[in-house]
Parts: structure tokens; sequence; C-alpha cells
């Protein structure tokens, strides 16, 4: 056997993020072009680049670092069209991929522990639950990155061994929304430790989670955030989108999807992403089982004269039913991860005539495609969006069309 023949190329990425070869191997850390030889070494080929953080390989927030822009766009094309061609869907048209930005995250979930005497802040090892105590970190905007420092010396007196808090930073219009989980702010000196903290370091809002709920200790500016130009005040750790420019790909999509519809339900709404911008131009009927956030949107929308009605709706249990949804002309569903199977099969059935459809979960979106599909929609266009960069986590938006339609 020659030297050439020794080696497998790498044809393309596994859903997790591994090199695949020719011969069907898995190989973490390769990129399509690479070779790998039997013994599992990499020659690096032309797609194949430096990672640009120092905790890629451990952190388990990044999987994709090590593999340039044109992989990165192809990664996410093939992410949400995989799942489809299975089950023998295809889209009339794939739109070009959104990419999100480096230093761009504008909302971080992390945890604080103490482990051997070490206080440790950041992301969990990948498939562990020990932390990577980050250092830096090229995803995260780099106003939520210059606060982990400063946390893990505010939180270092409350951490006894091997206990944690939760961290979720949110950075808003008006500063950062900081929610901590676990930490007992019941005394006097907590409290004003807390509020100095968050004098200093300009946090629009900090708030405890603990046994009795959410409780907000400091409000020193209205946490909040313009969606379809109407300022909505988020709740604490309220659903997000990761980055600006990844909700502006996902509105601009679904507001091309939706057209000149003047009724329209927006189902799993949340605190108004979608609601807010189409209410510039059409009546809304906005339903999600997140009571703060539906709460927070239509505050927002009474203020701004927008016609917007909120449901507040436990919308796997109780989905809209065919006959509810026979006044819209449009309606936008944008479900967690585990999708809306029963809500997907009310719209098979109903006569609406479009759907906009998001998704952050393309296996979950497949499966409730395919009962939009089997009751007489078409699928047209399919937008991927990848705002975790160098994640595997890739988001969609597609378009549902009554045949004939």
């Amino acid at each position: 056997m020659n030297a050439t023949e020794e080696y497998a190329e790498v044809v393309h990425l596994a859903a997790r993020g591994d090199g695949v070869t020719a011969d069907g191997r898995h190989v973490p850390g390769a990129a399509p072009g690479d070779r790998v030889g039997a013994d599992g070494a990499i020659i690096p080929g032309l797609h194949h680049v430096a990672p640009p953080c120092r905790h890629f390989g451990a952190c388990g927030g990044c999987q994709l670092q090590h593999v340039d822009e044109e992989t990165l766009a192809d990664f996410a094309a093939r992410r949400v069209l995989e799942p489809l061609e299975r089950l023998g869907i295809r889209p009339d048209q794939l739109m070009p991929t959104h990419m999100s930005a480096p230093g761009t995250r504008r909302r971080a979930a992390m945890r604080a522990t103490r482990t051997k005497g070490q206080v440790r802040l950041g992301f969990n090892v990948g498939g562990q639950h020990s932390i990577v105590d980050l250092v830096e970190c090229p995803v995260l905007h780099p106003a939520l990155m210059a606060l982990v420092g400063p946390l893990k010396r505010v939180l270092a007196p409350h951490l006894s061994e091997k206990s944690a808090i939760g961290v979720t930073m949110t950075l808003t219009d008006s500063g950062i929304d900081l929610l901590l989980a676990n930490l007992q702010a019941n005394s006097l000196p907590v409290i004003e430790g807390l509020t100095d903290f968050a004098a200093r370091q300009g946090l629009a809002r900090l708030s405890v989670e603990g046994p009795m709920g959410v409780e907000t200790l400091v409000a020193r500016a209205d946490p909040a955030l313009v969606m379809g130009g109407v300022s909505v005040t988020v709740p604490p750790a309220a659903f997000l989108q990761a980055t600006e420019d990844g909700e502006a790909a996902l509105v601009a999509a679904v507001t091309e999807i939706c057209g000149a519809a003047g009724r329209v339900a927006d189902l799993f709404a949340g605190s108004g992403t979608f609601a807010l911008p189409l209410s510039q131009h059409a009546r809304v009927l906005a339903a999600d089982a997140a009571g703060p956030a539906i709460k927070a949107l239509e505050a927002a929308a009474r203020r701004a004269g927008r016609h917007v009605e909120a449901l507040h709706r436990d919308l796997f249990r109780k989905p809209l039913s065919a006959q509810e949804l026979a006044p819209f002309e449009a309606v936008v569903i944008d479900p967690p991860r585990a999708g809306a199977i029963a809500q997907s099969e009310a719209l098979a059935v109903s006569a609406v005539p479009v759907v906009a459809a998001v998704s952050c979960n393309p296996a979950t979106f497949a499966r409730d495609a395919e009962r939009l599909v089997a009751g007489g929609y078409r699928l047209g266009r399919l937008w991927p969006v990848a705002q975790f960069r160098w994640s595997t986590h890739v988001e969609l938006v597609a378009e549902f069309r009554r045949q004939g339609g």
C-alpha cells in the first residue's frame, strides 16, 4: 500500500460536527478536504482553519471553529435539508444561508462553580458537567465577555465546594439584564453587595431565581429591546433570538412569506419577535404559554397602539383548531426544540393559505413539515439561519402554501 492509499479523505461533516471520511469513519476535528490516516492523524486540507479560541475542543459551545466560511454555510444548508430529504420532501428553493458574525451573541447561559477551591465561570465541557473557565469567547458580544471576570469575583463568596450558580446574561438596548439562579439573596449584606455590583457594572437589571420564582433586586433601567419599531420590556431570562442580525434575518423571511396578509396568527409568539413587526401592516393574534412574555408583548403593543391580541394559551395541550384558524390569511409558528406536532396537525386540516414556519430543530421541523405536506401544503422557499456561530445548532424559516394557493 503506498502513502496516498493509507489516507482517507473527509467528504462532509456529520450532524454533530465530526468529519466523515469516504470510508464512513467519523473523525472529530476534521474538515472536508482533510486526509485522515489509519491512526487518526489529520492532514489539513483547504477548508481547515486555525480555531480562533483557546477553549476550542474543550468547551461544548462550539464544534466548528476549525472549518472555513464556505464549509459553515454548506453545513447549515445540509442540516436543514437532510431530515426533509429522508422523508422525501424538497423545497422549491433553498435560499442563501445567513451566518452571524463573531462577537454578536447577545444572550448566554453559563454556570459558576467551585471545585477544589477554584472558582470557574463558563460553559460546560463538551459532553460533561464540568466547566470551562472562560478566558476568552469570540462568540459573545464584548459587553457580555467583559462581565465574566467581575462576576467571578462577586460570586466567589457565595460558592461552596461543588455548588453551582446559574448565570444568564442578556444584552438589551439599555444594558445587561442579569439573572442569577440558586443564589441565596435573603440577607441585607448580600443584597447590598449585589446592588453595589449592579451599579458598578452599569447593569440594567439584576434578578435572582430561587424556589419561590424570580425576584428582581435591582432595576436601574428598563431592560428593553425594539421589535418592529416597538420597545418591549423583556422579562428576566425571556426567550430571545441569539443575535440581533439573526433575528433580523428571521423576521425578514417571515415578513416576506406573510406578504400582504391582513390577519395573521403568531403561534409561540414569545415577547413579539414576529408579532410586532407584522402588526405594522396586519391585525395579529399572538399566542404563547409563557405568561410573562405574552404580558410584555401585550403591554408593548398597547403602548404603541398596535393591533395585537395577546392570548395566554398552552399550544401543546390546546392547539388552535382548524375552526379557530379559519379567519387568518397567514400563520406564523415558532415552537421550541420539541416542535409542535399537535398544532401542525391542526394546521394541516385548516384552510390557512400560507404558513411561515420557524424552527430551531431541523429534525422536529421535518416531522411537522411532513404533516403539513400530507395535508396539502407545498414547501416553497427555505432559509437556513446560522446565528449560533461555529455551533452545530442551525435555525430555519420555511414557506408553506396550500396547493393551488
